[in-house]
């Protein structure tokens, strides 16, 4: 398991395990429940590719970022 520390969002942390290209585990720490534990429960078994081209660049309100967001970034440093 990875952890990640996102900047300019709610989470706190990202927690995550990826094998062989393939997202297994993701946890959120902090943010916004419902919406973090739909998003993980999409992206299950999920290619890494997908979802960093997927999630690269999303805002929140008028955050220049967000969850998604970082988590891509996140990602893209596992790459």
């Amino acid at each position: 398991m990875q952890s990640f520390k996102p900047s300019g969002v709610c989470a706190n942390r990202i927690d995550f395990k990826v094998q062989d290209g393939i997202i297994e585990q993701v946890n959120f720490v902090g943010g916004c429940p419902g919406n973090l534990i739909g998003l993980t429960e999409l992206i299950k078994g999920a290619k890494v590719e997908d979802i960093v081209e997927k999630f690269k660049g999303i805002s929140c309100g008028g955050k220049k970022t967000s969850c998604p967001d970082q988590f891509a970034k996140a990602l893209s440093e596992v790459v």
